[in-house]
């Protein structure tokens, strides 16, 4: 026995100092490779002309027209173009995600959800657009931000850095708030923005999610989202304006306006609208995220349907557009992903609508990631699976596509275009798009931000008070009416006695008296989620809601248990559809939210706010009518729940 002990002892040890080893070693390789990147930077000069101001950004000690704000962007592009080598230019054409540290610093080596060193990705891969996950408290966020930019300015050009992000604003976002999340303003989910249908609110939330985003330097949106939600098991409906187009197209128009205002500016957000061509009608409802959702079908026929708020997004002059993972199967001559695409970027996209703005791809559809030979995440290369990366990234190029998003394959893209495969002057078009959003913004001129200011005007008591407004404005009553034949039951009576579930107790207190059983209480107050199947391959799939809209039969009898015991009020989070025909029939008051605090649904109950909203979708009778539905037509389940467009207010 101590000899084994002595043995497991030993191999301990042993990995521990393989552990230690590898730590110091990889430690060093970094140290060392930002040392040598530092090597290469360079003070930014001030340069007078006049009264005016100008940073000397490639340190020759003269005013060149890419460095002057009075010269026509055009001018512009076309003369720090003119001096960018090649390895310049092909950084122009990747995006992966970068760290942050949570004081501030730059990230100086790989870390969890960025696989390169800040000082590598910026000198040595000539990268300068990246997205965000986790961030810090709002003044080290726009500290780091500085930092980032004081880098960038210090390379050969100094060409700034751009940086998007996914929304932030929900309650909860679509891939949560430990990723997603910040001290933003909180708004109810995009579609709860469709409930109320207010083009007028969606502006305003646009234009304090710019104010909140550029005070901190973030300067791409990676949203809305155009799709229509016209399968109710898609995981990504809650990021969508619902499954009518005419809704959906006006509200994309205000979204954009919102962040962008009437054209690109120093005050703008650029909008990158997804996921062309529409990426709602997934087969079955899977999410193309995974080789089980890859297809994207149109049994109805209906293709053009799900063009029609990208149209509305093309007219409100969105500065980039993002092509979806899915293939639409037999629509084009190719059965591959929108991005690999050639039909659905360049003839559909770039001739007949004539877009010329920037197309960036969604994440990682050129390589997975993988450790120890696991991979972790799967590529989303739908269709030319079989292709090599190289084969991959000169046929999205090919396709029309200028970025790329999650990956970053400067080294492979490099070698494509010294043996022709890849011409130069097709890498030309994609930069001179890239950099035309970055003079734009203003990005050349100022990039920096003030980090006391930022604090100012993140998440101020007025931005507060107006997301709070519109979660309650988004609340959908369904039914207000006593089991038996009985009268209205909401709003309810202060200081009644109360049974809750998935309420904050003590914020409830001040609505009424909460007891610990549903016995106790004059009504229960339950808040639910819309059930989803649990699926656990990866962890991105983990953190998608897919599958079966029933609730499971254990939970849906405890519940209906406390239905008939005492009269109950639901509030149901739909961030897809649910299937709730028994939940509906023994409540006796019904409401769906889109992201909402509790305050939000207790001043509903409560009558403090009078609901008034409406579903931006259907809600579907059982399953088997979502089975019967046609992937890409809008409100075609048979004999629907509620349909869309319904929602009761107090008096009716």
């Amino acid at each position: 026995m101590k000899k084994l002990f002595k043995v497991i002892l030993y191999f301990l040890l042993i990995v521990l100092g393989i552990i230690l080893i590898a730590t110091l070693v990889f430690n060093a390789y970094y140290a060392t490779l930002n040392k040598r990147a530092k090597k290469e930077l360079q003070e930014v000069p001030r340069l007078i002309v006049g009264e005016l101001q100008f940073r000397d950004l490639n340190k020759n000690g003269k005013l060149d027209p890419y460095e002057d704000r009075r010269q026509p962007v055009d001018v512009r592009v076309e003369d720090v173009l003119s001096r960018m080598t090649l390895d310049e230019k092909v950084g122009l054409m990747w995006q992966p995600p970068i760290g942050v540290g949570d004081q501030g610093e730059l990230q100086s080596k790989p870390g969890i959800l960025s696989s390169v060193s800040t000082y590598d990705a910026i000198i040595h891969k000539k990268l300068n657009h990246f997205n965000l996950f986790t961030v810090p408290a709002t003044k080290a966020l726009a500290n780091w931000s500085n930092n980032l930019q004081q880098l960038a300015e210090q390379t050969r050009l100094g060409i700034p850095v751009s940086i998007s992000t996914d929304p932030r604003h929900g309650i909860s976002n679509f891939i949560g708030m430990g990723l997603l999340g910040g001290n933003w303003s909180r708004w109810p989910e995009p579609i709860g923005l469709a409930a109320i249908g207010d083009s007028s609110l969606v502006v305003e939330f646009g234009q304090i999610a710019r104010q909140e985003y550029r005070a901190v330097g973030i300067h791409t949106a990676l949203h809305p989202m155009a799709d229509l939600a016209t399968d109710p098991r898609w995981a990504r409906i809650n990021g969508t304006f619902g499954e009518d187009a005419k809704l959906s197209a006006r509200l994309t128009a205000a979204y954009i306006h919102g962040f962008q205002g009437d054209k690109l500016d120093t005050n703008s957000v650029a909008c990158m609208t997804k996921h062309w061509p529409g990426g709602g009608p997934q087969e079955k409802g899977e999410d193309a995220h995974f080789h089980y959702g890859k297809n994207q079908v149109y049994p109805g026929n209906n293709f053009a349907y799900h063009l029609i708020p990208f149209e509305a997004a093309l007219k409100a002059n969105t500065a980039m557009i993002m092509p979806y993972y899915g293939i639409a199967v037999d629509q084009t001559s190719e059965n591959v992903g929108m991005s690999f695409n050639k039909e659905i970027i360049t003839k559909l996209l770039r001739e007949e609508y004539g877009y010329d703005g920037v197309v960036c791809s969604d994440w990682g559809i050129i390589e997975g990631f993988s450790f120890l030979g696991y991979e972790l995440v799967e590529a989303k290369n739908w269709g030319v699976e079989k292709l090599t990366v190289d084969e991959r990234i000169a046929k999205v190029i090919d396709a029309g596509v200028d970025q790329l998003g999650g990956n970053m394959h400067t080294r492979q893209l490099l070698r494509l275009v010294r043996k022709g495969v890849v011409s130069e002057d097709r890498i030309n078009q994609s930069a001179r798009r890239l950099l035309r959003v970055k003079f734009e913004l203003g990005l050349f001129d100022n990039p920096f931000v003030d980090p006391e200011q930022a604090v100012e005007i993140v998440n101020q008591k007025k931005f507060q008070k107006k997301g709070k407004l519109a979660q309650r404005k988004s609340i959908v009553l369904l039914k207000n009416q006593l089991n038996g034949g009985g009268g209205k039951v909401l709003p309810l009576t202060k200081g009644i006695k109360i049974y809750t579930e998935n309420i904050n107790p003590e914020l409830a207190s001040n609505y009424a008296t909460v007891v610990n059983q549903p016995e106790e209480a004059d009504f229960a107050i339950l808040r639910l989620n819309t059930p989803f199947e649990e699926r656990t391959d990866d962890f991105i799939e983990r953190m998608f809601h897919q599958g079966d809209l029933n609730f499971p039969e254990a939970e849906l009898s405890r519940l209906l248990n406390i239905m008939r015991k005492k009269p109950t009020i639901i509030c149901m989070y739909l961030d897809r559809p649910a299937v709730i025909p028994e939940i509906s029939k023994q409540s006796s008051g019904l409401l769906a939210d889109f992201g909402a605090e509790d305050d939000a649904v207790l001043d509903v109950i409560f009558g403090d706010f009078k609901p008034h909203a409406k579903l931006p979708f259907e809600l579907p009778s059982s399953m088997e009518a979502v089975e019967a539905q046609k992937e890409d037509m809008p409100y075609d389940s048979k004999d629907p729940l509620y349909p869309f467009g319904f929602g009761l207010t107090y008096g009716e």
